[in-house]
């Protein structure tokens, strides 16, 4: 009797767990993309690596093919892989998949505001208007802001010739270059390297970038329940605090020293036009530019400080490219001074505009972009995506195709020359994304990246340590970034 009793109380507890599990088990709705069967409270989490995701997303494609889903804990997700799908979902149905996923730690972070993790609508495109329009103000694509990124580079090589003859990290100042070129337009000032409260703000944005982009930012996302726990992403949340309280002591300066309609940097500009829309009922507040200062700050200094440093160790561990771009250097700049260096020169420049545009498809910044959403039901590739389902743009896959890239893994100038050496553009270069969320500082960074890179190399050559193996993976992340390293700035002899 006691036998048949705990035979039915097993029998009991099995069938409950039973029960629990399809009951708690994520659904696909109909005619959803396909994917690999989730399991109750962690969806397909515990299916992918924590260090890097990539190749289980590879294998993940090949099972289900270029438009797949997973379940972000009990979130579902759809994620494009390659060319075709991608152009389809960012340009051919571009106002489709325009929104930005919410309820995400980025989100809450950034409390919907800004430009980057904004959702589509009026307020975001009153902000990106904004925002094109007050950087053209301030230079971009103008003489002036060249002028900004060479008096950047002068302290680069400045530094570098204080220490010649010894390997160096070139981090800390390339991230400082970076972040004055952007802080001249927005606060109408740079700082000088050893600036503390400037090397602090540079330091939080990339904890912050690694924190959101890792293992504890899917945990948030993932499971509501522990978002109140004092887990590591709190981190993000009291430097974020910490930053947005910086940049409102910088607006409010600004507010007590300006002259209406003298216009100084980007906060003159929005706090003009702040005033002007309480009249015609435009959606610009001050916690909104609070918000767009740090992501154009952020946005600007650390995909662009990223993309150089990949550059730095890709020409020292490739000293062949190194001296075919300095070459040409040399034909270009013959005759000029060394801050003769200028963006226009890039249209004579085939193998060194090749080489840079190698080094942008290699370093791979934002493998997988920045996150979407669906803005209404929609089709695509003849599956149906609901409205707010998150989208996820597998970038790594089209930077690294086979077919539109001879030899994907290698850093190979020759995939962007033609067959009489002009410099020519893939289709499959979307390092930068495309459609309505293109990104906004695209030519900001080509500028910054040539220019820069153009005048170190010829200064300097770069010389990887004898005794040290080069490793060029990077760190993954939603913002990649090379692993530390340290190489040798040696003078060239002109």
């Amino acid at each position: 009797m006691r036998t048949h009793s705990s035979i039915m109380q097993i029998f009991l507890i099995v069938a409950i767990c039973v029960l629990l599990w399809l009951k708690l088990r994520p659904r696909r709705p109909k005619d959803f993309p396909p994917g690999p069967q989730p399991i109750p409270v962690f969806g397909n989490i515990l299916q992918l690596s924590t260090t890097n995701p990539l190749r289980d997303l590879d294998e993940m494609c090949r099972r289900h093919g270029n438009v797949y889903s997973l379940f972000l804990g009990g979130r579902p997700a759809v994620f494009l892989h390659g060319l075709e799908v991608i152009r389809q979902a960012l340009v051919t149905q571009g106002a489709d998949f325009a929104g930005r996923p919410q309820g995400l730690m980025i989100n809450h972070v950034t409390e919907n505001k800004g430009f980057i993790m904004a959702d589509y609508g009026p307020a975001w495109k009153e902000h990106r208007r904004f925002a094109l329009a007050s950087m053209k103000t301030f230079g971009l694509g103008k003489k002036s802001m060249e002028n900004k990124i060479l008096e950047e580079t002068r302290h680069i090589c400045n530094h570098l010739e204080n220490g010649v003859g010894d390997p160096v990290d070139p981090a800390f100042l390339i991230h400082s270059a970076a972040s004055n070129v952007i802080c001249s337009v927005l606060f109408g000032e740079r700082f000088e390297y050893g600036d503390e409260t400037h090397a602090l703000i540079i330091d939080l944005f990339k904890e912050n970038a690694r924190v959101a982009h890792g293992a504890w930012a899917a945990i948030y996302d993932g499971f509501p329940a522990l978002r109140w726990l004092p887990l590591p992403f709190q981190k993000v949340f009291k430097n974020c605090d910490f930053m947005k309280k910086h940049i409102r002591g910088v607006v409010e300066r600004h507010r007590s020293s300006r002259a209406p309609g003298d216009r100084r940097d980007v906060i003159d500009c929005y706090l003009d036009e702040m005033e002007k829309s309480k009249e015609d009922g435009r959606l610009l507040d001050e916690e909104r530019l609070v918000m767009m200062l740090l992501d154009l700050h952020f946005a600007a200094t650390d995909t662009t400080a990223n993309t150089i440093l990949s550059g730095i160790l890709y020409l020292a561990t490739h000293r062949d490219i190194q001296a075919r771009c300095q070459r040409e250097i040399d034909e270009v700049l013959a005759g000029r001074s060394s801050s003769g260096v200028s963006f226009e020169d890039r249209h004579a420049a085939p193998f060194l505009m090749a080489t840079l545009h190698e080094t942008v498809r290699l370093a791979n910044i934002a493998p997988l972009g920045v996150f979407h959403a669906a803005t209404r039901d929609a089709r695509l590739q003849g599956y149906r995506i609901p409205q707010g389902t998150l989208v996820i743009t597998n970038l790594n896959s089209v930077l690294s195709e086979g077919p539109h890239w001879e030899r994907p893994s290698d850093f190979y100038p020759p995939h962007f020359l033609d067959h009489n050496g002009r410099f020519r553009k893939p289709e499959a270069f979307l390092a930068f994304s495309a459609g309505p969320r293109v990104c906004l500082g695209e030519h900001l960074a080509n500028m910054e990246l040539f220019v820069i890179l153009v005048s170190l190399l010829r200064d300097f050559v770069f010389v990887w340590p004898e005794d040290e193996a080069p490793d060029l993976a990077p760190v993954f992340g939603g913002i990649q970034s090379p692993k530390p390293y340290r190489v040798t700035f040696r003078p060239r002899r002109h």
